[in-house]
């Protein structure tokens, strides 16, 4: 019970001066393939990607999506550049004063300029090393020099994208959400190379996330984003992710980098960062209507009704509102399940160089829980629930506002402020065996406010070496108010077991450069973050009050080369840390923050346009993990351990076989832990072997996906025990797999895109579990055989 304790995410990208004084009347611009700044509250390092002619080919005749508003053509162009994968280049004066029409639909490159461009009397010429230039129709193309753009440090999130960044990274499309037989977010992340997923709730509702075997319950050591926005309740004093204020169909794509990001991204990312996109405001109004029927065996249906409505009011201002709401049962007893989640968006182009985003968030989720088993219940009926008084009811206010502001001679601010108020309570019944009646109803209900600001500014220095530098800050303030209290069943008494107030100031400076070399095959990109953080605890039941406070220096180091047009290496180390947690500081204070050296090495090999591979070797220490010592003690730094493994990843796209997708992928990892009673032993819930497959085929209006999962053993304790005990509390997790298949069928009718879907979640109704999370100990039966139908239309 931690007792102890939208659309579019990016902003526009500008154009941008090579570092040339402002007087000059000509400079050239770079619009480039993986450029996407996020508005994130810890946009990093920034660097140009050079496309090659080989690359450049590949490109020219893929097809991408659009959806750009008409307007000024400097925005359009920044917007374009956002989603293609070309270098674009013109000088400044020829879209001073012209404006675009605009881009929809799904184009090439060859399709997309021309179409982005009429009207405007420019055109664009294909240069003989690849990329484009613009210039006025009838003049012969001249050869510009190429210049860096300013990007956020994950870049744009696509499949392409990631295929430059300099660490293991995968991008959940929209397709694969939509298209894979997912149910949830947790059945779409169980995909992802590395990542193990809990399902608490059966529903979707607690995700409990864990990477390269660090421990997935409560999501406490990854760091969490929507939008480029941390979604944890308290990202410093409570990384638990005890609410999830988002639902599948509000997202585009899922960006996960699993590498270190510490330098960029702030604190706990040992495990990486996990970013949830929002589906972005389109181009022109329209509207979206979504059902989706979830049908388990023993009939209990769960519904998910989905509304989106938005679009470009004028040139300059785009407006969208998102409605979510997911009401029924999953196949278990006591699961019933409620949730509203209502999104509303804004974006709105002050001038041709600056815009304001805007966002407000309203979630709502109602859930019971229905808890883990005995073997013995378990084994008799995997669907019951034995815990009747297990539930949690949590609710949030969220709102982001965020200015950006780019420069002629290649600047660019970017203020990103947010906020957030809520709540949450678990209850449970008070007994630690699933078979015996509770005789206590305990509650533990949180109450969160928390709000920060980062103000980041990014530029060129255009010397001998070309360098990309960008240097932020940030402040966050954490308010929680924390109790526990219990009542008997028996009696109606009341009691309060604790009633406590945590504050947090945590404050952050940091700076990166990207050094450009060879050509721009080769970015090295140096960094630094310094972290203060100063805890406070107040117990309002006997008036103890304590103070602690930290510092940390958080150094990276990235490196990214593109040895020719089919090999791309990479390697990063990043110093990474976890902050004290609110409730360790009850004990004492003088407590460090954990600390972990992350390193990642690996290639990305493409040796034909229908073959992807990827190999990547990791290893992250730990040096002072924050122990529970006794009660009289309590935390102190004495923790170490050891995480390192290699991942493997294989995507073949047969010529023969058009439309035909294989993807696989091959996790191991070894973990052992250096230090205390279970010196030597494995960590908790660290599989050592993870496979996944998937099967896609496309053909026509048609497309079939079957995709699994196999996770080996793992042990559910630090002593590693084997054999399971009486109520399930303890002992091995068996190896299991699980398989989804979905077929999905788009059509129009009186001018209406249709998408029908029919999928079945669990296809061989596998028979599997996990151990249960705080009070409820014992076996957490996954979800059996589930069958989805899902109809969207849109107008």
């Amino acid at each position: 019970m931690e007792q102890h304790d939208r659309a579019d995410t990016g902003s526009s990208i500008d154009t941008r001066n090579n570092g040339k004084a402002p007087s000059l009347k000509r400079f050239t611009r770079s619009l480039l393939a993986y450029a996407f700044t996020t508005t994130t509250f810890t946009t990093t390092a920034i660097w140009a990607t050079s496309v090659h002619a080989a690359d450049a080919a590949i490109i020219t005749t893929a097809r991408t999506t659009y959806n750009i508003p008409p307007g000024p053509l400097e925005g359009a162009l920044n917007h374009y550049g956002r989603e293609a994968g070309i270098l674009l280049s013109y000088p400044t004066e020829l879209t001073a004063g012209r404006r675009s029409p605009g881009l929809t639909g799904t184009h090439s490159v060859q399709e997309a300029l021309p179409l982005l461009l009429a009207g405007t009397g420019l055109t664009a010429v294909a240069q003989p090393g690849g990329g484009w230039t613009l210039v006025k129709q009838g003049e012969p193309s001249k050869t510009l020099e190429e210049v860096t753009v300013s990007a956020d440090w994950l870049g744009s999130p696509t499949p392409k994208a990631a295929k430059k960044h300099p660490g293991a990274r995968t991008v959940i499309t929209n397709q694969e959400l939509t298209e894979s037989g997912a149910r949830t977010v947790e059945d779409v992340l169980r995909t992802v190379p590395g990542v193990r997923v809990l399902d608490e709730s059966g529903t979707g509702t607690l995700p409990n996330i864990g990477v390269r075997g660090l421990n997935p319950l409560r999501s406490e050591q990854v760091l969490v984003l929507v939008d480029g926005i941390p979604i944890t309740l308290a990202p410093y004093g409570q990384t638990g992710l005890s609410l999830f204020p988002l639902t599948i169909n509000s997202i585009e794509t899922i960006d996960v980098a699993r590498g270190g990001v510490a330098v960029h991204y702030g604190p706990n990312n040992v495990g990486g960062v996990i970013n949830f996109v929002t589906k972005q405001i389109p181009q022109k109004t329209s509207l979206t209507i979504k059902e989706t029927l979830s049908f388990a065996p023993n009939s209990q249906l769960l519904t998910d009704s989905y509304l989106r409505v938005g679009g470009f009011v004028s040139d300059k201002l785009g407006l969208q509102i998102q409605a979510n709401v997911i009401d029924g049962n999953s196949a278990r007893a006591h699961s019933k399940t409620a949730v509203t989640n209502l999104m509303l968006d804004a974006n709105w182009f002050v001038t041709d160089k600056a815009e304001i985003k805007a966002g407000l968030q309203y979630y709502k989720t109602e859930n019971e829980l229905p808890g883990a088993l005995t073997p013995q219940s378990y084994e008799r009926n995997r669907n019951q629930s034995t815990r009747p008084l297990d539930r949690f009811n949590g609710d949030t206010v969220r709102g982001h506002l965020i200015y950006n502001q780019y420069f002629d001679n290649g600047a660019e601010l970017s203020w990103t402020n947010f906020g957030h108020k809520s709540n949450r309570e678990f209850i449970f019944g008070n007994a630690t065996n699933a078979d015996i009646a509770s005789t206590q109803k305990q509650s533990a209900p949180r109450d969160f406010l928390v709000y920060g600001s980062e103000p980041r500014f990014t530029f060129n220095v255009d010397g001998g070496i070309k360098q990309k530098v960008s240097v932020g800050a940030r402040y966050m303030r954490e308010e929680v108010d924390y109790l526990v209290d219990a009542r008997t069943l028996a009696t109606g008494a009341y009691s309060v077991s604790r009633n406590w107030r945590f504050e947090n100031d945590a404050y952050a400076i940091y700076m990166s450069d990207t050094f450009i070399l060879l050509d721009n095959k080769l970015k090295i990109t140096p960094g630094i973050r310094r972290e203060q953080i100063d805890l406070y605890y107040r117990n309002n039941l006997t008036g103890a009050q304590t103070r602690n406070p930290t510092t940390d220096w958080l150094p990276g180091l990235d490196v990214g080369y593109q040895a020719n047009n089919e090999v791309f290496l990479f390697a990063n180390t990043h110093k990474s840390m976890r902050p004290v947690q609110f409730t360790q500081i009850t004990f004492a204070a003088d407590l460090a923050s954990e600390k972990a050296q992350n390193y990642e090495v690996g290639i990305r090999w493409t040796p034909t346009k229908n073959i992807d591979t990827t190999l990547t070797a990791f290893r992250f220490d730990f040096d002072n993990k924050l122990e529970f010592v006794n009660q009289l003690v309590g935390f102190r730094n004495l923790g170490k351990a050891r995480h390192q493994g290699v991942e493997t990843e294989f995507a073949w796209r047969p010529e023969q076989i058009l439309g035909l997708e294989l993807k696989t992928s091959y996790t191991y990892v070894d973990t052992k832990q250096l230090s205390g009673a279970f010196l030597g032993k494995e960590l908790p819930l660290a599989a050592h072997h993870q496979f996944n497959q998937r099967v896609n085929y496309r053909s026509g209006n048609w497309n079939w996906n079957l995709n699994g999962l196999y996770q080996s053993e793992s042990f559910s304790d630090g002593a590693n025990t084997v054999t399971e005990n009486a109520t399930g509390s303890v002992g091995k997790i068996p190896s299991y797999s699980v398989w989804n298949a979905q077929i999905t069928h788009n059509l129009r009718w009186s001018n209406k895109k249709i998408k029908a879907g029919l999928a079945i979640n669990n296809l061989f109704n596998s028979d599997y579990y996990f151990r249960g999370v705080d009070y409820s100990q014992g076996r957490l039966p996954a979800p059996g055989r589930t069958a989805l139908l899902s109809l969207q239309i849109d107008i």
